[in-house]
């Protein structure tokens, strides 16, 4: 359900026309590496089901740095909303040679029987944000339960806990359906908060439609002081509306997932979007290039990862002067999930050199 990527394709006149390669130093291999890394000549796949915006981008971008390091030989498909499409991307993959897939969204349903393919291919699979009923499969994925928890507690120290909520949320989306049982539960565990409304939108301008409604259930409920937006375009439409209300003194805003953008929007004077609970993308990204290349040498122990989330605060994004998520990787080592699924031969391998 998520939003964004800016991805190419392959090889020969198709990687002209429309792809991205990077690792071209994958034939020297790495010194004291397992095989199949201790020669080189690795190739993977990224096949993303979604287009636009900056998640994607930057998870894209997280795996194409980890594949650099590895002298991973990386080829990468733009994401373009059409299971059709993606069942191709996956079968040019498998005709490409790779010796391993990452997955990021998409309909399993759609692509399971070519997703098949691949693995009787031997070709190792990560996928994120798609279900698939393979159990070789190695899947990432976030704790959202967790991810809602830390903001919640947070919203706690803010606010005590018997604040008015307002509750924005679409029924049938995984990461979100895994957020809401958490609210339901905090909610049990809390009586003195009351959610006095529940509102919502997934189209093509999610913060926009989700602006609107947001300016009606203020309209309706004035004693709404805290909104829950378990999704940052959630947020962003929250937050325009309160902006445009003038009730910025008077709601603050709990989301989770963010984004440069996002961290902008948090930033701005008097912003009442004041705390996220998120995963890196860029790490997310590189830590499914791991995966792969740990199941490639035997190591990988779990085929089941769930990323932990980190907390973070428009006061601490202020108190660091953060203003990218890449100064966010930088300045918050756990956002970066640099120690999530890797081995010492990783580590050195990315260690800058001197």
């Amino acid at each position: 359900m998520k939003r964004r990527t800016l991805l190419g394709l392959a090889t020969g006149a198709l990687l002209a026309a429309s792809g991205l390669m990077s690792g071209i130093a994958s034939a020297q291999g790495i010194s004291g590496a397992p095989a199949p890394f201790d020669k080189g000549g690795v190739k993977v796949a990224l096949i993303v089901y979604l287009s636009g915006g900056d998640y994607y981008q930057n998870y894209e971008a997280g795996v194409k740095r980890q594949a650099d390091k590895l002298g991973i030989e990386l080829r990468s498909f733009q994401g373009r909303q059409k299971p059709d499409e993606q069942r191709e991307q996956i079968r040019q993959a498998i005709n490409l040679g790779v010796s391993g897939i990452i997955i990021a969204g998409g309909k399993g349903e759609a692509v399971s029987d070519v997703v098949q393919e691949a693995l009787d291919a031997g070709i190792k699979i990560a996928v994120q944000n798609i279900t698939l009923p393979q159990k070789e499969i190695i899947v990432i994925d976030q704790d959202e339960s967790k991810q809602l928890n830390l903001v919640l507690e947070q919203a706690v120290k803010d606010n005590g806990d018997d604040f008015k909520a307002g509750y924005i949320y679409v029924e049938g989306f995984p990461a979100l359906d895994k957020r809401d049982v958490a609210w339901q539960a905090f909610k049990k565990s809390h009586p003195g908060v009351s959610q006095l409304a529940q509102w919502g939108a997934v189209d093509d301008t999610p913060a926009q439609t989700v602006a609107n409604q947001t300016a009606a259930v203020f309209r309706a409920n004035p004693d709404i002081n805290v909104v829950l937006a378990p999704w940052d375009e959630f947020a962003r439409g929250a937050k325009i509306a309160v902006d445009e209300a003038g009730l910025n003194d008077q709601v603050k805003i709990y989301s989770v997932d963010v984004s440069t953008s996002d961290i902008q929007a948090i930033r701005e004077p008097n912003s009442p979007w004041v705390a996220t609970s998120a995963i890196s993308a860029a790490g997310t990204g590189a830590a499914a290039l791991r995966a792969i290349a740990l199941s490639l040498t035997g190591e990988l122990k779990e085929t089941n990862i769930l990323l932990p989330p980190t907390l973070i605060t428009r006061q601490f994004l202020l108190d660091n002067d953060v203003k990218t998520e890449e100064e966010l990787n930088a300045k918050l080592p756990e956002f970066a999930l640099e120690h999530a699924v890797t081995a010492e031969w990783i580590t050195k391998a990315a260690a800058p050199s001197n």
